[in-house]
């Protein structure tokens, strides 16, 4: 595996190491070998970029993602899926029910890197594209009915207006869809610095709402169906998390929300 350290943004780290410690311990909660591969090939210590509440927030992410994916699949077991930022991610081999077609997505210089680690597979295929910019759809089969749309971990990097300029994007590209996205809060927003593995990188948060509804008003096509906070896995796993969940975090910590239009 031809990758270096500086190869990777550091954003893309924090959920690498965490992703890759989680699947090395006794009883994994997630096993992700791709990035566990991935860190142990860089060979620099990554611990910075995984402590207790990233650490508890990303699992927790990790499995409410692949659980609303799965939910959505089995109505929709033809669906077009687009994981849209996907950085390293491998949602596919989490979800895949031997029927979806699924693109990874991401900028020409990350799927650049990406291509260092992944292969094309069947029915899962790399593809360059910009959130702000449609015009990758082009590439996309238009014989499907059903398109869902993931973005995890990259929302909370755009500004209000670049957010806007995406679901629009979204909604002129295809008839019918479902977005599942990762909620920021505008507490997340204001107090980035102090996040305690983001505050490790150059990265900051731009924008977070208090509901998914925020986005409806953005993209008035578009219908909330469901939002979740991290908290509620969190709180099942330990004690810290729970009280995390109870008190700190109860009205900051992230979501995952589902839209439609």
């Amino acid at each position: 595996m031809d990758l270096r350290f500086g190869d990777i943004q550091e954003t893309a780290l924090v959920t690498l190491a965490i992703r890759a410690s989680e699947t090395a311990r006794p009883n994994p909660r997630i096993v992700d070998k791709k990035a566990k591969e991935i860190i142990d090939t860089l060979g620099v210590d990554v611990s910075k970029y995984d402590p207790f509440l990233s650490h508890e927030g990303v699992v927790a992410r990790t499995i409410m993602f692949a659980n609303t994916l799965r939910g959505l699949i089995a109505q929709y077991p033809d669906a077009l899926c687009v994981n849209l930022g996907c950085g390293f991610d491998d949602k596919f081999s989490q979800v895949d029910n031997g029927k979806i077609e699924w693109y990874d997505v991401d900028l020409p210089d990350q799927i650049a890197v990406r291509r260092k680690v992944y292969e094309d597979r069947p029915r899962c295929t790399m593809l360059d594209g910009d959130a702000l910019d449609g015009a990758w759809m082009s590439a996309l089969p238009q014989d499907r009915s059903t398109n869902i749309i993931v973005m995890e971990g990259v929302l909370e990097y755009f500004t209000k207006e670049q957010t806007a300029t995406c679901l629009h994007m979204l909604c002129d590209s295809f008839a019918h869809g479902f977005l599942v996205a990762e909620m920021n809060s505008m507490f997340m927003v204001k107090h980035s610095k102090q996040h305690d593995a983001i505050k490790n990188t150059n990265a900051t948060f731009k924008w977070g709402t208090k509901s998914g509804a925020e986005f409806v008003e953005l993209e008035p096509r578009m219908t909330l169906l469901s939002e979740h906070s991290y908290n509620e896995e969190m709180r099942k796993h330990t004690l810290r998390g729970k009280l995390f969940a109870a008190t700190l975090g109860r009205n900051v910590n992230n979501r995952i929300a589902v839209f439609r239009w």
